[in-house]
């Protein structure tokens, strides 16, 4: 074969988290905090719900835009959590995990040439699936002394004739940040000013420790230009039954609706009838992982500052995002040393963007044994550190 293969793809850049995934799965006795996954089970009663969809052979098709009993599941708790009222029939699509709804709605509302700004450190879809679109990515380099929310200066200064969208990744992966109610208002007028489009990844939801997650379609006059993303995956500890979906105005869902009819079909069947169940009926398996998930991040705050590690207190996700600028290292460098030398795998900072630079990104979606056998090799390792770099 002589002729090329497509540009934009091959320019892309492998995800910097399956690198240290699977060096740690050939590895004995690693401890592995790097991948975003529940150490949770999917609770029983929606496991049984998918087999009892099996026994009963539903095994078909359901409608693109996925099974109407779903649907309205999600939309009813959409208005009971987020206080927003989305047509169940003609507002929401279920797709193939929120991954796929991040793709699939920049495709929808990106023209060539647009500007998609995007804050970072963030989920590492959002860049390449911002250039499969079409449009220029603009990066906002978050800062830590900010917590890494976004700021109304910001977002002002990467605006251009050209931006077509912000994408709003909170709570955040991989800081753990979140926006409240007042940080999302101070950002609400720049966004009407400049009619921009909002894609709002609420993934994280659910997994709030600092109030109630607030979504930025429910502000006045947000709802008809936000495309509003979650999924089942990590407050259902459901990653892998694959199941998202978007929630935005019609003509946008319409769009959005006729590529995944195209290159999907339908999300898995199994899993939407699984997903009914854990709408009806998860409410009580959420709160108790969030209880064993908040209990975990208190726990290695109080790690971070005991060995005086500096790190801001994250109030969403299953994220805590420590600074290693003190030991002069590299991310990349810092993280690799310390899975080689205390078999520990933590993602580099750097993965999910240049401003990550300086920091880790440690997942406590473990057990807190493992965190705090975690923790030991860690405080053991910057003592090392540390000793060197005063010799």
């Amino acid at each position: 074969m002589t002729k090329p293969l497509n540009e934009k793809t091959i320019n892309i850049k492998p995800s910097g988290i399956r690198k240290f995934f699977d060096i740690v799965s050939e590895m004995k006795d690693a401890i592995s905090l790097g991948v975003g996954e529940p150490d949770f089970d999917t609770p029983w009663h929606i496991r049984d719900e998918g087999i009892y969809a099996l026994e009963r052979g539903r095994t078909f098709y359901t409608s693109n835009a996925g099974l109407k009993e779903l649907r309205v599941e999600i939309a009813n708790k959409i208005k009971a959590n987020r206080q927003i009222e989305y047509n169940p029939l003609t507002e929401v699509l279920v797709t193939v995990g929120g991954s796929e709804a991040i793709d699939i709605g920049l495709r929808s509302i990106i023209n060539e040439g647009d500007e998609v700004i995007i804050p970072e450190p963030s989920y590492v879809s959002y860049l390449p699936c911002t250039i499969l679109s079409g449009a220029k990515p603009v990066i906002i380099n978050l800062k830590g002394e900010n917590e890494f929310r976004l700021k109304p200066e910001e977002l002002q200064n990467a605006i251009t004739n050209k931006t077509k969208a912000l994408i709003m990744p909170y709570p955040n992966n991989p800081t753990g940040a979140i926006m409240e109610k007042s940080d999302l208002e101070a950002i609400h007028k720049i966004i009407l000013d400049n009619d921009l489009y909002v894609l709002s990844d609420e993934i994280y939801s659910a997994l709030t420790y600092k109030g109630t997650h607030t979504s930025i379609a429910s502000l006045p006059n947000m709802k008809e230009r936000t495309v509003l993303i979650d999924g089942f995956s990590k407050a259902y500890a459901m990653t892998g039954w694959r199941l998202g979906y978007a929630c935005a105005p019609e003509p946008i869902i319409k769009q959005m609706t006729k590529i995944h009819q195209f290159a999907i079909m339908c999300a898995p069947t199994t899993s939407q009838y699984a997903a009914v169940e854990a709408l009806k009926k998860g409410d009580e398996d959420i709160e108790l992982m969030k209880r064993a998930y908040n209990q975990r991040r208190r726990f290695l705050i109080d790690a971070f500052k005991k060995m005086g590690l500096e790190c801001f207190e994250p109030y969403g996700a299953f994220y805590v995002f420590p600074c290693i600028k003190e030991f002069n290292m590299s991310s990349e460098e810092f993280a690799t040393k310390f899975l080689e030398e205390q078999r520990v795998a933590a993602i580099p900072g750097n993965a999910f963007g240049d401003s990550g630079e300086g920091y880790l990104r440690i997942s406590y979606a473990y057990s807190l044994e493992n965190l705090k056998e975690a923790v030991l090799r860690l405080e053991k390792f910057i003592n090392k550190l540390r000793k060197n770099n005063h010799k």
